[in-house]
């Protein structure tokens, strides 16, 4: 805290006359003075047997004050000379205190914990009682409300470390070989163990009623990196919550009924333990079980006082069995004290880990200590606004004295040691990083370009030029291969080379492609041309940032009649060679194409387009498929549910804009840079497109469109997710079948995209140039509601899925599917059924298979 102080000081000494450079100065040196006189205190806490206790609380009574033992059960506070009273405690141990008087050296004060004995409460003994846990427990949740959030403002500073560490690690991840360079960058031996995490922060936490909060990063620091912010952000767990958040929603997305939830007793069964005394309050231990397994529920122990029935302190842990996803266990240590006289708030919290992932066995643990709690704090009018965490412009730029002088936790050997090495091998980098030797070495490491790299896997080269960074990125040959009835055999080559200018903060990007059908003996060819801006600048109220792409194509290429692309070429291929179904439309055109997008600071986007393309038929040139079926014929190449025959060639030039907004958009702010985050509020988007009947062209349309569409968690009850639009043609004079207004369908086993298509459609027989039409797209992921009563689903963590996709255009073009499935299987695979009406009447019932669950959900797949 003096450390602060005296910066603070020698800042403003440098922006005042000479008379309060004078003041300043004394000032400045009286404050050294007691800096220099603080006594740091240091011990070691154990139990009864000699045994360490581990991230013990160890703090001054009667103020928040305090710190945390480290994994060997060392710590350490300063303090200024003076008389204090040292307080420690440990979960499941009996409190303990030590007056000591603290002078300008060094002492020692070791604690020795005694298990916490309980006594048990008389009680009349009936057939059939009730436990007294359960009365205690009906206490605390009437009193829940009051203590969810008891300060109408407060501020504090959390100090945080995060500590991973293997156990194991696979010798391949996806096929590809962990080098041993990787192994030592990453901190751990050959046999795969040691640190591949160590971070420390130091963050002021403000908070008002009724749920402004904000979190200001004063100092980050990651073993081995220079740049890295470390894991900055509180892991704030509150079990006055009835629905307790761990870490990350990605642990489950239904969250964890707290133990002291309003329906809590349906949950978990309580047995009382017996009670303790501390300071003249009754303490009682209650055991906490699930009643169920395969629930979002805590197993483990918690400590409530008598009369207030607040939280003291508890121990609970989560397995696969609550549902627990990523991690395999997970277990939570908190101790609450008093920073009022009618208030409670968690000193410290400890989150340790362990999972087993793709080979990777690893244990870790979160430790927050929260000191210097604010309960009346004042806050400037504009102090709360949409950024909610904001980096200081020196964060990852604090000494090593800096980090010794504030961290109130002892770092073990181990911890230490990772510093160390890694920190000088950052700073050996660096140093070299631009030397020739370094940069050849790094060219080195790139390896040589294999005939394997240039047909499957691609490759990327850098320059490694600081000043003229360059990339060049090559596509795989085998992913550009496709077959289709009007090509035939198609080839193809893409690379992008990508040029930075870091002082301008802008980037240029080539992309150049080319493209071959064997079959018509057509050769298409085009290039992209981008330029992108970011700019980040500093104000009054804050950092502001904007982000500027413009995009210039031209050339000639292949394009679906739909621009959406609804079916992805290679599974085109497929069903053409093995099934004789060539579900994909295409046509030629020669095209240019400019466009302008802008990103402003308050997440507002917007597009603006100029398109123009002379549009060329091309037709089916080859019959071949790898099995005959003299019941299936090639249809042919053009939407001819919807024409009934080849469009003529024609030429289109369209102008078109799109806004998209997000209102209550929350930030982070980084020393140069801001991340939107998120808001709890849908997103709106809004779009027109021109068709102009001038310089040759063949359209003439006016055509508008708009949307919302939002994620909403339930918890318990799952998350549900919807995309609504509505639009039209207002001028429908000239409308090609390539700008009819086309309704995604889909006629594959395999899902189109979620949200945005319709599984069981045609692709084009719906398609139209109506003047209004609405789309609802809607469906709700149970997360495990429901299917936890079943008990193979509940073992295997499958989850049931459901909802419905529609569209109407008039009583002669409608259409709704609804659908119920199950996702989660192996945490990618998703499986429906789904059943479609058209037009009112039934249509049919098919089986799609896609992605969904924890890990399939986050896939994104190429078009």
């Amino acid at each position: 805290m003096w450390d602060i102080v005296c910066t603070q000081s020698l800042y403003f000494r440098h922006t005042t006359t000479a008379m309060s450079k004078t003041l300043l100065t004394l000032t400045v040196l009286l404050l050294s003075s007691i800096c220099s006189q603080a006594g740091r205190i240091t011990g070691t806490v154990k139990n009864q047997k000699g045994e360490i206790l581990p991230y013990a609380s160890v703090f001054v009574k009667g103020s928040t004050l305090g710190t945390t033992t480290n994994s060997q059960g060392n710590y350490f506070i300063d303090l200024v000379p003076g008389t204090y009273t040292i307080t420690c405690q440990y979960v499941g141990y009996t409190k303990a205190e030590k007056t000591i008087t603290v002078t300008a050296g060094n002492l020692t004060v070791n604690f020795e914990l005694d298990v916490q004995q309980t006594t048990m409460k008389e009680v009349v003994v009936k057939a059939n009682a009730e436990d007294p846990a359960y009365e205690i427990i009906r206490n605390a949740i009437r009193k829940r409300k009051d203590y969810l959030a008891p300060l109408d403002s407060f501020t504090c500073e959390a100090y945080i470390k995060t500590l991973v560490k293997t156990r194991k690690m696979p010798k391949k991840v996806l096929g590809k070989k962990i080098e041993d360079n990787d192994k030592q960058e990453m901190g751990v031996d050959s046999t795969g163990k040691g640190i591949i995490h160590l971070s420390e922060s130091l963050t002021k936490i403000a908070y008002k009623k009724p749920d402004k909060v904000k979190l200001e990063v004063l100092s980050g620091r990651e073993s081995g990196s220079s740049s890295g912010y470390g894991f900055n952000f509180p892991t704030f767990i509150n079990f006055y919550n009835n629905n307790v958040n761990v870490l990350t929603s990605q642990l489950n997305p239904r969250g964890f009924v707290s133990p002291i939830a309003d329906a809590a007793l349906n949950y978990y069964a309580y047995k009382y333990l017996g009670s303790f005394w501390e300071d003249g309050k009754e303490i009682n231990q209650i055991q906490v079980t699930a009643r169920r397994n395969f629930e979002p529920l805590f197993n483990g122990t918690i400590n409530i006082t008598e009369g207030d029935w607040r939280i003291h302190s508890l121990e609970l842990t989560l397995t696969k069995k609550s549902q627990l996803e990523l991690m395999d266990t997970m277990r939570i240590k908190q101790i609450h004290v008093p920073v009022t006289k009618d208030v409670w708030q968690t000193k410290d919290q400890v989150v340790y880990f362990t999972f087993n992932l793709f080979g990777f066995d690893a244990v870790g643990n979160f430790l927050n200590v929260y000191n210097k709690y604010e309960t009346t704090p004042t806050f400037n009018k504009k102090y709360f606004n949409n950024v909610v965490i904001k980096y200081d412009t020196a964060i990852n730029k604090k000494s090593k004295a800096y980090w010794d002088s504030i961290r109130p936790v002892q770092l073990e050997l181990e911890e230490a040691k990772d510093y160390k090495i890694k920190d000088s091998m950052n700073q050996y980098r660096r140093d070299s990083v631009w030397t020739k030797a370094h940069i050849d070495s790094m060219r080195r490491r790139q390896g040589k370009i294999t005939p394997m790299k240039i047909l499957y896997n691609g490759f990327s080269r850098y320059n490694y030029n600081p000043k003229a960074p360059t990339w060049f990125t090559w596509k795989p040959l085998l992913q550009l291969v496709q077959y289709n009835t009007a090509e035939g055999l198609v080839a193809g080559a893409q690379a992008t080379v990508q040029r930075s200018f870091p002082k301008l903060k802008q980037q240029i990007s080539f992309t150049p492609a080319v493209r071959y059908g064997f079959s018509n003996q057509h050769l298409n060819a085009w290039a992209t041309l981008q330029w992108w801006k970011r700019s980040f600048t500093w104000g009054e109220d804050g950092g502001t940032t904007s982000r500027s792409q413009w995009s210039l194509s031209g050339g000639k290429r292949v394009s679906q009649f739909n621009p959406d692309n609804p079916i992805t070429p290679l599974i085109n291929s497929l069903y053409t060679l093995f099934d004789r179904r060539n579900y994909m439309k295409i046509y030629e055109n020669y095209f240019g194409q400019l466009t302008f997008n802008k990103r402003f600071d308050s997440d507002l986007r917007i597009t603006g387009e100029l398109l123009y393309e002379d549009r060329i038929p091309i037709d089916n040139t080859t019959d071949f498929s790898i099995f005959k079926d003299k019941d299936k014929v090639f249809t042919p190449n053009y939407p001819w549910e919807k024409i009934g025959s080849q469009f003529i060639r024609h030429q289109a030039l369209i102008a078109g804009v799109s806004v998209q907004y997000q209102p209550g958009q929350r930030y982070i702010q980084y020393p140069n840079s801001k991340q939107a985050i998120g808001s709890k509020y849908p997103t709106f988007s809004a779009s027109f497109k021109k068709g102009i009947e001038a310089l040759g062209s063949d359209v003439d349309f006016d055509k508008w469109s708009f949307s919302v569409w939002d994620d909403m968690n339930f918890k318990l009850r799952g998350a549900m997710k919807y995309r609504l639009s509505i639009g039209g043609f207002i001028n429908d004079n000239k409308v090609p079948i390539q700008d009819y207004r086309h309704f995604n369908g889909n006629q594959l086993f395999f899902a189109s995209k979620y949200l945005n298509s319709f599984q069981l459609a045609p692709y084009y027989d719906n398609s139209t140039t109506a003047s209004f039409y609405a789309v609802g797209h809607l469906e709700h992921h149970f997360n495990g509601f429901l299917t936890n009563k079943i008990p193979l689903f509940k073992r295997l963590n499958w989850h049931l899925v459901g909802g419905s996709n529609a569209f109407f255009v008039n009583k002669n073009n409608n259409y709704v599917e609804v659908f119920g499935g199950i996702e989660n299987i192996f945490k990618v695979i998703r499986v429906d059924v789904v059943a479609s009406y058209l037009n009112g009447n039934k249509g049919q019932v098919g089986i799609r298979l896609g992605l969904g669950g924890l890990i399939g959900g986050a896939i994104q797949l190429p078009q």
